[in-house]
């Protein structure tokens, strides 16, 4: 049952992700970092971003499988069919989001900010879920695993290698940059930050779904207390 929960959870804060994308996106400051290359993209070839998203998400994918060789686990496939729903949601909420188009620039950096907070709620329930990475967070992981980084600087590292990417492809394909702005930036700055507040402040989430898990950790923290008050007690009682 717990299982069930956590995919559920999972495929719902998939979709709060999608919608948070799709409303940095709509800002039209530029997109997330991960984004930055599938949107750079779909200015300029007649896909979607969630078309491209997909294809983007498989080819990291295969890097993972290329870097890790026997140490990619099969569980880590189930990435395959995250990425093409969350290709899909994306495209869903684009779709949702069709009136969203501001020309101020005050409205526009309101909707980035709100898109930030949207995104950083669904990488908040991702979290919570517990049960598959998306291919960015996954490709870093098999970095840190084959090459013992550290995984904070190598999630910067990545997330700034993809909007230099993105905004190379767009002088590339375009002749000038157009889809990497100021929102890229400040959606790197902001997301996670959201992400970890929200795992502060929003603890009792996890109580409330996972009830049985949280009594079994303290049924296992209250043992190891005990053991440990025991084997105290024991040395007093030597040193006497």
């Amino acid at each position: 049952m717990n299982k069930l929960k956590r995919y559920l959870l999972f495929l719902v804060g998939l979709f709060v992700n999608a919608l948070g994308v799709s409303l940095v996106t709509k800002a039209n400051l530029g997109t997330s970092p991960i984004s930055s290359i599938p949107y750079v993209l779909s200015l300029n070839f007649p896909f979607t971003l969630g078309n491209f998203t997909i294809f983007f998400s498989i080819f990291l994918i295969v890097l993972q499988i290329l870097i890790l060789r026997k140490n990619f686990k099969l569980e880590n496939i189930l990435q395959i069919p995250v990425s093409i729903a969350f290709g899909y949601f994306i495209d869903l909420t684009m779709y949702l989001f069709f009136w969203v188009d501001p020309q101020n620039y005050l409205l526009k950096i309101v909707a980035l900010l709100i898109g930030c907070g949207v995104l950083g709620f669904g990488v908040y329930l991702e979290v919570v879920a517990d049960v598959v990475m998306l291919p960015g967070e996954s490709f870093v992981r098999a970095i840190v695993q084959t090459w013992n980084t550290n995984f904070g600087t190598t999630k910067i590292i990545f997330d700034t290698s993809m909007a230099v990417i993105a905004a190379a492809l767009s002088f590339v394909f375009a002749g000038k940059l157009n889809g990497v702005r100021e929102g890229t930036i400040i959606a790197a700055l902001l997301v996670g930050f959201i992400a970890r507040l929200l795992g502060k402040k929003l603890e009792f989430i996890k109580l409330f779904l996972f009830p049985e898990e949280y009594r079994n950790q303290e049924e296992i923290e209250e043992a190891d207390e005990t053991e440990a008050e025991q084997k105290s007690k024991n040395v007093i009682v030597i040193g006497r």
